[in-house]
């Protein structure tokens, strides 16, 4: 089992933002975010599908993408340590992008330890992708895309010819969920299981299925919680965790 990260308290949890131009409310509120209950945390996780498409780390220079960057930046320069996990619309964010961000690269999964001792709280953060085996086409992209051989190859594309591909999948996409049901999209119960046993049988916090809950689960006689971040088309939405308790928008839930 790989090491986990360290970081302190009190943490915040953010994921599926999907932060564009066209939707500049939702910009507005990321910033405000940054700018205020952000400040006061030690940490901040950031768990994929932080923009609606990334179309590698050439295009920092963009200056919507810059805005956001620059905008996180000056929240780690402010002292609050800023991690970083790649989604399914953001996976060709890399080293460059996580440092104009000043962040941490987190693999998927990743388990954090909040603080040094022995008994120190730890949880296992994902975005949540990887646990929808129930749709077949899906995971045999998410595979594809993943890809070292052909992610190198894409990011050897213009970067014009790269925006104009996923313009295309991302159209592709959309009509293609109309046709699948929500339960074929969500996560599917044994790969939670399989997951938590892995590692322990620890809480899990995820995002991407944009469905927010609290799930109590028993899993091999243990009592495990997962935790579903909601994306911000509407409203913004985090988790805080205080190393005793997770609370979402001032309600607590067990940790």
């Amino acid at each position: 089992m790989p090491e986990a990260a360290r970081a302190a308290l009190p943490a915040l949890f953010i994921s599926d933002l999907h932060l564009s131009e066209d939707e500049p409310a939702n910009v507005d509120a990321f910033l405000g975010f940054l700018q205020g209950p952000a400040r006061a945390a030690a940490s901040l996780f950031i768990l994929g599908d932080l923009f609606e498409y990334w179309a590698g780390d050439d295009d920092l220079a963009t200056p919507f993408n810059a805005r956001i960057a620059t905008a996180i930046r000056e929240l780690a320069d402010a002292g609050t340590a800023v991690f970083f996990m790649t989604g399914n619309r953001d996976l060709l964010a890399g080293r460059a992008f996580a440092d104009a961000i000043g962040a941490t690269l987190l693999e998927d999964p990743a388990r954090v330890r909040f603080g040094n001792g022995v008994d120190a709280p730890t949880l296992l953060l994902a975005h949540g992708d990887a646990l929808c085996t129930d749709d077949l086409a899906y995971q045999a992209y998410r595979r594809q895309v993943r890809d070292p051989v052909w992610q190198a190859g894409f990011l050897g594309q213009p970067l014009a010819a790269r925006k104009a591909f996923i313009a295309s999948l991302r159209q592709k996409s959309e009509a293609a969920k109309a046709e699948k049901s929500m339960e074929i999209m969500d996560v599917n119960a044994d790969a939670v299981a399989a997951l938590l046993r892995e590692h322990g049988y620890p809480t899990l916090v995820h995002g991407h299925t944009h469905r927010p809950a609290c799930h109590q689960l028993r899993i091999d006689g243990h009592d495990c919680v997962r935790h579903v971040l909601s994306d911000w088309r509407g409203a913004a939405s985090w988790l805080a965790f205080d190393g005793a308790q997770l609370t979402r928008d001032g309600t607590p839930g067990p940790a």
